[in-house]
């Protein structure tokens, strides 16, 4: 997350730190809100701006009323932090740059069932980067996507696909055919999500899927339901618990979001259990154990964010985005906050990328069954958390 916080920052993304937040009246302890308009920093070196123009609704004065945004029209989307639109359920975000002129923003996404991987920019037609034979039953697909942590210099892209034979992570170079990391990852007929991040060193993680078979997430020989750490060649990472295997924690079944702190000492990978879903904090070299916390309603919790005071979830399955307060050391102070569920939310979400400690970019999955979409789904959208006033804990 360090890294991924540093190529964002040094591809101008320091606009998006605390000066984006909005301040309610009253504490909304995890309350999410459409981010401001971006606009292009001013400056060599990344400095936050005064003042940012107001995205709808944003930095009215108490009492008012935010200002409307029209309905979408086709694919227009008028809601100026939305910067895909018309795509499939989206499986993967990740953000890429802020052109400092113009103040684009650029981002890639990922379509699970149609194995696409697209290049998003506001108000321009989706630009195909890669396209993947994928086998998208079973929750398969193309359900991973992350940045190199040198991505500003070697432009590489990651992605978990499901292919005919095998689960495996592939990486894309500009102007070269996809290449693959790591093949046989096990596919069965459930369980082939799978999720990728970045630890603080640069290795990758990569949360696998048991392809159906529970006692495969608990084999230490197999690459089924586990926390993978490899680098770029797929070789075990350097520092692995245990040397020359690439496992660094085990006992997943169907995984749908991996995510690291900003300050790399927090890592969190979401589940699809046998009974609820879950939220496990991962331990180098120990099996997930016991859940950090579990949904028996399961609202599909999915992609998820580490903040300094909180971890924000997506929930595929119900409108919004879940948010647990949290200690600095990772302990939990209080229930789940639902937010982004109203009229001023985008329905069901699936992948969320934390962008600094009050900004996130999620994929909607409006599209899958029982949701319900606008013209414009599914959607690519940066949102920011809010703060209480005098910057207390969220």
């Amino acid at each position: 997350m360090s890294r991924l916080r540093g190529v964002l920052i040094g591809s101008a993304l320091g606009l998006l730190a605390a000066s984006c937040t909005s301040f309610p009246e009253q504490p909304a302890p995890s309350g999410w809100s459409p981010a401001q308009q971006l606009t292009p920093q001013a400056g060599p070196v990344p400095e936050l701006p005064g003042e940012l123009p107001k995205g709808p609704g944003q930095g009215q004065q108490p009492g008012q009323q935010p200002t409307p945004v029209p309905p979408p029209e086709g694919c227009k989307d008028f809601n100026p932090n939305v910067i895909g639109t018309c795509l499939n359920p989206v499986s993967g975000v990740a953000l890429t740059d802020v052109n400092q002129t113009t103040g684009a923003v650029t981002a890639l996404a990922t379509e699970r069932a149609t194995g696409r991987l697209l290049r998003l920019t506001k108000d321009v037609d989706p630009v195909e980067v890669a396209k993947f034979e994928v086998d998208a039953s079973g929750d398969g697909g193309l359900s991973g996507l992350t940045l190199s942590p040198t991505y500003t210099e070697d432009q590489l892209v990651y992605v978990y696909v499901t292919t005919a034979t095998d689960n495996r992570v592939m990486r894309i170079a500009p102007g070269d055919v996809p290449k693959p990391v790591l093949t046989g990852i096990p596919k069965g007929p459930t369980g082939n999500r799978g999720a990728l991040s970045y630890d603080r060193t640069g290795a990758l993680l990569v949360a696998t899927g048991d392809a159906g078979n529970p006692a495969a997430a608990a084999d230490p020989n197999s690459l089924a339901g586990k926390v993978l750490r490899i680098d770029g060649t797929g070789q075990p990472a350097r520092g692995n618990p245990t040397a020359g295997s690439r496992v660094l924690a085990s006992g997943l079944k169907s995984p749908g979001g991996l995510c690291v702190s900003g300050d790399g000492t927090k890592t969190w990978v979401t589940d699809a259990g046998a009974s609820a879903d879950l939220l496990y904090r991962v331990e180098a070299g120990k099996p997930l154990g016991d859940p950090a916390w579990s949904w028996s309603d399961r609202p599909g919790i999915g992609g998820c964010a580490s903040f300094s005071t909180m971890v924000s979830l997506a929930t595929a399955n119900v409108p919004g985005m879940v948010s647990l307060p949290m200690n600095p050391d990772g302990s939990f102070t209080g229930k789940p906050q639902v937010t982004l569920n109203g009229a001023d939310g985008f329905g069901r979400l699936g992948p969320v990328q934390a962008l600094d400690d009050t900004t996130a970019l999620v994929g909607t999955v409006n599209k899958n069954a029982g949701g319900t979409p606008v013209s414009s789904d599914d959607r690519v959208v940066i949102v920011v958390r809010q703060q209480e006033p005098g910057g207390g804990r969220d």
